[in-house]
């Protein structure tokens, strides 16, 4: 099964209701089509893809999980704010405990955003083996107009479950194996070679939605002599800035408003390209190029070119559409995205040497029974890496990745406006790039870090609750490329009610639901809660 690239025509009905999806989430035996061998995979419904989720501004997304894989899962509705509804995130004993196997439960979802989202597993990595899809909110108002619209979702499919291929991350000498068997490009869930053509009719305006649900490379998108005009980016608008091509790290989403020519007389190509200049060159793999028909009259010639468009956006120039200036911020955080080692040589990904592990409660149950402790970060564990903020206060994240690998980093909860961006070895400020002064800076959720630079983003905390930061690089977050914000927890003490089957949840899996990161009520013990030392900056073992 796979989804079409569908074309959306017809009026948005601008009223609220419930927007109900059943799924049942098992595994499934699948290549997707590709020249791979099959492999163990995470379906819904017994089905590849999964269904994209379509709903208007204002609806309720209300999906019913029935768990019947042999261990947690959980869903996390990428982009999607969930204020009020923390405990809804979906991010494993962070805001719940997973919903156990064998066992039923509901998430209740308010859409109070429109735009291009993504539901994805928060367990496990479970989004590498499958389990994640497109969701789309509509706005009946929506400043900008389309006569039609299409969706073009890219992903890059493993051989390897993620499983079998953490411990080729892990042990030392972690490249060891990691490329032997390279990823396959999926467009809308299939074999790329299986994507169709689109059909523009002369002079109509198109909207094009272009959703990265990579663990690994960029992908791009361009068309053939047409200008692709950028409306929105991770679910913000922003004014209208055009481009020739689309550049999308994981995780990012972007729509672009697509005019098309007035006349018939030729027809054109799109041009979807996988590739990223951290990976291992792997010929028809990184680069692979996948060319579809753009077609404005089946008899007529296409249009030839002699070389593809690429290139980097320049977020910095790109503005939100609400005009708000650059914040001044409060608060500033350092986070150094970087490598480290066990003393076993074996290698972990990092916020300033600290390799995620989970605590034995969850974090928003940690913040909800913890009483006044829950405003100190050790309340949640040391290896949690939380900072706690204040209900309202700007915070300025210096995102900095001195290695050669690239992080898109995602924030829960939130959109941050990108401010400056520059290279980590620039000790001049030659190539410090700032926003200008007069723009309104692109909020997004994800921004993608590139090896060796660096990039500064300010958000305001105005969302009480328990949010995951994190690499969307499926493999470095898997290796420990995630810290936790707990925002305004005294507030979350006074207005958040958790449902009581988020609770049962946990009790089914015997998994403590008060007390502090190791399950203690009162004082500052937390001796059984993880709490590794600081990774190594230095391989113990290249000596």
């Amino acid at each position: 099964m796979r989804f079409s690239l569908g074309l959306l025509c017809s009026l948005v009905v601008a009223q609220a209701k419930d927007v109900v999806e059943n799924w049942d989430i098992g595994f499934v035996t699948t290549n997707r089509g590709l020249d791979q061998p099959a492999r163990k995979s995470i379906g819904v419904n017994g089905q590849f893809p999964l269904p994209v989720v379509e709903a208007v501004l204002g609806d309720t997304l209300i999906l019913n999980v029935r768990n019947s894989l042999d261990v947690p899962t959980s869903l996390h509705a990428h982009g999607i704010h969930q204020f009020g509804t923390n405990y809804y995130d979906g991010v494993y004993m962070v805001t719940e405990c997973g919903v156990a196997p064998g066992s039923n439960f509901t998430y209740e979802i308010p859409l109070m955003q429109a735009g291009t989202f993504w539901i994805h597993g928060h367990t496990s990595e479970q989004n590498y083996d499958g389990l994640q899809t497109t969701l789309i909110v509509y706005n009946p108002n929506d400043t900008y107009s389309a006569d039609c619209e299409y969706l073009f979702v890219f992903e890059d499919w493993w051989p390897l479950t993620f499983m079998e291929t953490y411990p080729l991350l892990t042990e030392p000498n972690p490249t060891a194996g990691l490329f032997d068997s390279p990823p396959g490009m999926l467009i809308n869930g299939a074999n790329a070679n299986l994507t169709g053509s689109i059909d523009f009719v002369a002079g109509n305006t198109y909207r094009i939605r272009l959703v990265s649900m990579s663990s690994f490379p960029l992908f791009e998108f361009t068309i053939d002599d047409h200008e692709l005009q950028i409306i929105e980016v991770d679910g913000v608008a922003t004014k209208p800035y055009n481009t020739s091509v689309v550049r999308l790290a994981p995780a990012e989403r972007t729509s672009v408003l697509v005019t098309a020519k007035e006349t018939t007389t030729l027809n054109y190509q799109y041009h979807v390209t996988m590739f990223g200049d951290f990976l291992p060159a792997i010929p028809g793999v990184f680069p692979s190029t996948y060319n579809g028909s753009v077609v404005y009259d089946s008899d007529a010639p296409f249009f030839e070119v002699e070389t593809i468009a690429t290139g980097f956006l320049d977020e910095l120039a790109i503005e939100s559409l609400d005009d708000e200036p650059a914040l001044v911020p409060d608060h500033h955080i350092y986070l150094n995205a970087t490598s480290g080692f066990h003393e076993d040589g074996s290698t972990f990904e990092s916020f300033n040497q600290i390799a995620y592990k989970y605590p034995l409660v969850p974090s928003i149950l940690s913040a909800l029974t913890t009483g006044d402790m829950a405003t100190s970060p050790i309340t949640y564990g040391p290896d949690t890496n939380t900072h706690v903020l204040k209900y309202g206060e700007i915070i300025e994240m210096l995102l900095w990745s001195p290695t050669n690998l690239p992080h898109p980093i995602h924030l829960h909860g939130h959109v941050f406006q990108i401010i400056e961006k520059g290279f980590t070895n620039d000790t001049t400020g030659q190539y410090r790039n700032q926003v200008p002064a007069t723009n309104a800076p692109l909020k997004r959720d994800t921004i993608f870090i590139p090896g060796e630079e660096y990039a500064i983003v300010r958000f305001r905390a105005n969302n009480p609750g328990l949010w995951s930061l994190h690499c969307h690089i499926t493999w470095h977050s898997g290796m420990g490329l995630i810290m936790l914000f707990a925002s305004a927890p005294e507030m979350m003490q006074e207005s958040v009610q958790v449902p009581d089957a988020v609770l049962e949840q946990c009790r089914l899996q015997g998994i403590l639901t008060s007390g502090n990161a190791a399950g203690n009520n009162g004082g500052f013990n937390y001796a059984a809660a993880p709490n590794d030392p600081y990774l190594l900056v230095e391989d113990p073992l290249s000596n």
